[in-house]
């Protein structure tokens, strides 16, 4: 399956489906990880089946790269925001309610999917942003970018393409307001890309201003350790995520 991004490319959105007969209580649409400029929707295949064999409708979507469609990561977030809609329609079309579903995804999916969770298009750092209840985050990236040095700070907005002074439009941190999604994060106590001091800071922002936010850690777990094989977390993250999706998502508006 595929949805249309802003130039009118088709961009893939793999679909797993719980088996048949199996009461739909909770979606989820994940975006992969790869620093904007690799990697590809197949990258989250494992995860999604994983939750839908617990009863999860499971999408994984990829997105324009930087180099390959994108301009930068405005355009990757563009298409994160087109790909959520498409995933809402999609799980309409199954009987469940936006107030049931979550988008998520891995280190910088993951930012981009919070990005499209906590602001609305065109007003950064202002607005919710509309689609779904919940995100999920697998070791995101971007937290809090102003934490780091400014000619950190400089260096990744030339990564993303961007102008400087505007990395403050992606630091996550900044978007939180009251009324913020639910929000579930797995992040790696020695992740050399997001310090740990990074999640908790937002943890502790979320929670000050009355969101529901929960980290949980993975004592020396180092960046992208929720993938299968030798980390041994995998199906840690995957159970913890689908009590989450099925026991806290799915039921808070009930």
């Amino acid at each position: 399956m595929a949805y249309e991004s802003a130039d009118g490319s088709e961009l893939p959105l793999l679909v797993f489906e719980p088996a048949e007969g199996t009461p739909l209580a909770a979606g989820i649409v994940l975006f992969h990880g790869g620093a904007l400029r690799a990697g590809s929707a197949n990258g989250l295949v494992p995860h999604c089946r994983e939750l839908a064999s617990r009863g999860i409708f499971a999408v994984s979507a990829g997105y324009r790269l930087l180099g390959q469609g994108a301009v930068s990561i405005d355009d990757c977030v563009t298409d994160v925001r087109r790909a959520v809609e498409h995933f809402r329609r999609l799980a309409a079309s199954r009987g469940l309610e936006a107030s049931r579903l979550a988008s998520g995804g891995s280190s910088a999916g993951a930012h981009l999917a919070l990005v499209a969770a906590m602001t609305a298009p065109g007003t950064p750092l202002t607005a919710p942003g509309p689609g779904v209840a919940a995100v999920v985050a697998l070791n995101p990236a971007g937290l809090d970018l102003l934490a780091f040095s400014p000619e950190l700070q400089r260096s990744i907005e030339q990564e993303v393409r961007i102008a400087a002074g505007r990395a403050i439009e992606y630091s996550l941190i900044e978007f939180v307001r009251p009324g913020s999604p639910l929000m579930l994060i797995h992040h790696g106590t020695a992740d050399e890309v997001e310090p740990i001091e990074h999640a908790r800071r937002f943890r502790d922002a979320m929670v000050q201003a009355g969101n529901e936010c929960t980290l949980l850690e993975y004592e020396h777990a180092e960046h992208g350790f929720h993938y299968p094989g030798h980390s041994g977390h995998f199906d840690d993250v995957i159970d913890a995520t689908a009590r989450f999706l099925l026991n806290r998502v799915a039921t808070v508006h009930e």
